[in-house]
């Protein structure tokens, strides 16, 4: 699986994603650091990457778009640190990589994660 991980997440995240098996870029090694939420999905997607998160905006462009690419992972959680978030994140990625894989979003807390496929539907 391939991850791009956001901004608003560490570099830090890079390491231990590479170190658990995945392919992670982080995005400010391949893009502008002030790029338009827009511009980072429509890089995932051609890029077939899944998105890795801490940003509402993202799963609110999948909802508007109603698109079936890129899965995106949100952290939600006070602390977003590797350090902290990073067990309950590579636990649930593998768990769900089929899912990922097909389009989804998956939401990750420290006590439940929650997956709604792709693409959104309202209601």
């Amino acid at each position: 699986m391939k991850l791009l991980i956001d901004m608003n997440l560490s570099p830090r995240w890079v390491r231990l994603l590479r170190e658990a098996g995945f392919d992670a870029e982080h995005w400010s090694a391949v893009g502008a650091a002030d790029a338009a939420d827009a511009e980072i999905m429509t890089f995932a997607r051609a890029e077939g990457f899944v998105v890795l998160t801490h940003d509402l905006d993202l799963s609110a462009i999948l909802a508007s778009t109603r698109g079936d690419k890129p899965s995106v992972v949100e952290i939600r959680s006070d602390d977003i640190s590797p350090e902290a978030m990073g067990g309950f994140v590579i636990s649930a990625l593998g768990r769900m990589s089929s899912q990922l894989a097909e389009g989804a979003l998956l939401t990750i807390e420290p006590r439940r994660m929650r997956l709604r496929l792709l693409p959104l539907q309202s209601g």
